[in-house]
């Protein structure tokens, strides 16, 4: 192909690339409505997000919603006018998807933070998207512990039924609660999303569409008004995800109830080897064959640099 060619091409992305400097400047007079001690509740136990970045890529972000869950609000109202549903109320739904270690659940429930202060106070809640694992038990009987975050480990029919319930302004909606420590399911326990404003919903694979011309051809995007994909470098994932887990050795493996308790006594250099492993044989595969390939999908591309800083923004053009 012709370097004239490929300038041709290159005019054609749906994208519209903007620096960190270009993107901060749209926050124009949006408040900071976050304190420092705020964050320090918000943030993950290896994220490195501080105001700074709440001001200069959160707050352009939360603007750019307002806008367009108010336009979006009017059009559902335009809708339910012209088919004789005046008290029909739909959640605007936003999907945050990336790989292991991207930093999603940390700008997940900060962006909620955000969203839930503005002026209007809409009700906003947060979903990820692990509370549709199978549990171990089902991942354990057909084979798949190793493949935990592959899409065959999700309740692909559960979680389609949950997002299109709450779609559809039913007035109280359940899902499953994950627990980190466990690794599992927790039996019995129920998170229950009551007509909300907004709903986020985290995870690695909620951009993805189905390979095989059998399945659904109904997907969890489809019920999105509007999506996030947060990318870096396959590097910076790695590095990520492995002081992650040594930070999590350290601190929640120590618990006698933790699925990892056995590896909290690893040295260093035996934490690194074992999570390394971890990386390439299943977060770094699921990457490749399952969410980098849905990132074109998003509407909003944040990608990160070596230090978890947003450097570059990729919003989809209208």
């Amino acid at each position: 192909m012709h370097d004239d060619d490929t300038a041709q091409l290159e005019h054609l992305s749906p994208f519209l690339d903007l620096s960190r400097v270009e993107w901060a400047r749209l926050r124009a007079d949006t408040p900071l409505t976050l304190s420092e001690q705020d964050l320090d509740e918000l943030r993950g136990i290896h994220s490195s997000m501080d105001l700074t970045e709440v001001v200069s890529v959160l707050l352009p972000l939360s603007r750019l919603l307002n806008m367009y869950v108010s336009a979006t609000q009017q059009l559902y109202s335009a809708t339910s006018t012209f088919l004789g549903h005046n008290d029909k109320r739909v959640p605007y739904i936003i999907g945050m998807a990336g790989s292991v270690a991207a930093g999603k659940s940390t700008l997940a429930r900060i962006l909620r933070a955000l969203l839930c202060r503005w002026p209007n106070s809409p009700r906003v809640d947060l979903v990820t998207t692990d509370g549709f694992l199978w549990p171990n038990k089902i991942l354990q009987e057909r084979g798949l512990m190793q493949r935990k975050g592959f899409p065959e480990s999700y309740d692909l029919p559960r979680l389609l039924t949950f997002v299109s319930d709450i779609k559809a302004g039913k007035p109280r909606v359940s899902c499953p609660v994950y627990s980190h420590v466990t690794y599992d399911i927790v039996e019995g326990e129920r998170k229950w999303v009551e007509q909300p404003d907004i709903v986020i919903v985290e995870g690695l694979n909620v951009l993805q569409t189905s390979r095989s011309e059998r399945s659904s051809r109904v997907f969890v995007s489809d019920f999105f008004d509007f999506s996030i994909y947060i990318d870096a470098s396959i590097e910076d994932l790695r590095r990520w995800y492995i002081e992650r887990f040594l930070m999590l050795r350290d601190t929640a493996f120590q618990a006698p109830d933790s699925y990892f308790h056995q590896h909290a006594a690893l040295s260093d250099a035996q934490a690194t080897a074992f999570a390394t492993d971890i990386w390439a044989a299943i977060n770094e595969a699921n990457l490749f064959e399952n969410i980098l390939p849905t990132r074109e999908r998003a509407d909003l591309i944040l990608k990160k640099g070596s230090t978890h800083r947003i450097e570059e923004i990729s919003l989809r053009k209208i």
